[in-house]
Formats: structure tokens, C-alpha cells, sequence
């Protein structure tokens, strides 16, 4: 595990001690089965989908776009321009994100039928009730900083609660797993395996990774590819390398029209071309 993912599991752990002081596990798995069911993440049967994110700060880049937007409105604009799911960071500490952001916008998105997933540096299962409570769809589980135990529990809870799971890799034998357990899980749950091409010691993205690691994207499993993706001309390039859904997250924040992003990349998928060609 390198530093920078040391440093947020620590602090994971910490936040879910303390909110288990203030909630017991078994009160908040009551208040999850209270919770009505989120939307399930409908993916088109041929051409790209996204998933689009909700970040107001990154480590790398800062704040991110209008840091006195509406980042609800700028989550509608999402769903409406088709994305297939929103992501929404709740780390507080570098990301500036809240469990009370998932919470509002899962709301605002359920007239949509679009589901909010959980985007943090989850360690434990409470965590996947929390999301659960606050009306995510789905979960983000980082397979580097976490043991086999911990991500066979954090899958467990999270198909028992009905939420999909994106399972994030760095490398050829992360991505590998996170097929292999995809299609373990297949009958129970939707998992899909996703590739970050962010390098964890410097931060930096690598969109060279995509291209390297296209020829060992698990068979028979859906396939995200993560970071670095700027432009629908970009989506375009991973479509043709054999990932299905591109999750964006700083692009769309920076973007002053990012329905228009959305749109013009899934019209590509369609036509096999941008605007620009």
C-alpha cells in the first residue's frame, strides 16, 4: 500500500470509530433495511456509458471548479444527460466530500432513476451500510488497500444490501482479481472492474496504462476505466480498447457545459466518431 492510500485508511478507520460511537452497527444496518431501495444501474447493452462524478477537491488538482456552484444542479445535469450512475466522494478530509452529499443527492436523482454510488477509501462493512442509509446504489472498493478478508466482507455486505460494487485496480494482477471476484459474484450481485491509471506515488495520471493493460481486461466482465479521461474524444479511444463505462470525474467538475460532454460521448459510442472527427 503506498503512502497516500496508508494515509487515507488510517483516517477511514478513524471515522468509522467514531461513528460507531455515536450509531451502533446494528442500529445502522435497521436504518439501511429501512431505506427504500436506490435505482439499479442500468447499463446500455452495446456502446459507453458514464459515470459521472461529484468531486469539489482533489490532492492533485485543488478545488475543482466553481467551488460556490451548485454541484446538486451540476449532479442533475448529469442524469439528465444520460449518465449511468453518479459518484459522489464522501472522504472529508482531501476531497472535501460528505456522507450529507450522498444523502442529497441520491435524493434529487431518484425522480431521474439514476443511483449514486459511494466513491471513498472504504475499510469496513459499516461503511457500506452508511452508504446504504444515505441511498446509494453502489459502492467503490480500492482492492490495494485492503486485505482479502476485508474485501470479501465489504462484497458480502454490499450484494446482501443490493448495492453494485466497483472494484478499482492499479495494475494487471489487481485487475485480474477484480475480475476473477466479478465473476464469482455474477449470480449474486453487479460488480464491475475498474482500472485507475492515477500513479499513487505522484498523483499524476498515466492515460498510457489503458492502452498497456487493454490486452488483460477480464473476459466476460464489465470494465471501467478511471481517471485521465478529459475528453469524449478520450471515451471514444477506451470504447474502441475494450472498456465499456468510463467513469469522469474532473473533466465534467471543470466543464462549463457538461451535459454536453455526456452527450456528445455517447453519441460517439453510437456513431464511432466526436463532433471534431
Amino acid at each position: 500500500m503506498t503512502g497516500f492510500l496508508e494515509e487515507m485508511a488510517t483516517a477511514s478507520g478513524a471515522r468509522v470509530a467514531a461513528a460507531r460511537a455515536r450509531e451502533s452497527a446494528v442500529a445502522l444496518e435497521r436504518r439501511a433495511l429501512a431505506t427504500p431501495p436506490a435505482p439499479r444501474l442500468a447499463l446500455r447493452p452495446q456502446g459507453l456509458d458514464v459515470i459521472a462524478e461529484i468531486k469539489l477537491r482533489s490532492p492533485a488538482a485543488g478545488v475543482l471548479g466553481d467551488a460556490g456552484g451548485d454541484w446538486l444542479e451540476r449532479a442533475k445535469l448529469y442524469a439528465r444527460a444520460g449518465a449511468a450512475a453518479v459518484s459522489v466522494l464522501t472522504e472529508p478530509t482531501r476531497f472535501d466530500g460528505a456522507l450529507e452529499h450522498l444523502a442529497a443527492a441520491a435524493a434529487a436523482l431518484r425522480a431521474f432513476d439514476v443511483p449514486v454510488m459511494r466513491k471513498d477509501f472504504l475499510v469496513d462493512p459499516y461503511q457500506v451500510f452508511e452508504a446504504r442509509a444515505n441511498g446509494a446504489g453502489g459502492v467503490l472498493l480500492i482492492l490495494r488497500m485492503l486485505s482479502a478478508m476485508q474485501y470479501g466482507e465489504l462484497i458480502e455486505a454490499a450484494c446482501a444490501q443490493g448495492l453494485f460494487v466497483l472494484l478499482e485496480a492499479f495494475d494487471a494482477p489487481e485487475l485480474e482479481l477484480a475480475g476473477e471476484l466479478s465473476r464469482a459474484h455474477a449470480a449474486r450481485g453487479t460488480l464491475l472492474a475498474g482500472l485507475n491509471c492515477r500513479d499513487l506515488q505522484s498523483l499524476a495520471v498515466v492515460p498510457e496504462r489503458f492502452a498497456q493493460l487493454a490486452p488483460v481486461l477480464p473476459a466476460g466482465v464489465t470494465t471501467v476505466a478511471e481517471s485521465g479521461v478529459d475528453t469524449p474524444a478520450d471515451a471514444l479511444r477506451l470504447q474502441r480498447q475494450g472498456y465499456r463505462v468510463v467513469l469522469v470525474g474532473s473533466a465534467l467538475m471543470a466543464c462549463a457545459d457538461p451535459a454536453g460532454w455526456i452527450g456528445e460521448a455517447l453519441r460517439a459510442s453510437r456513431t464511432g466518431r466526436t463532433q471534431t472527427g
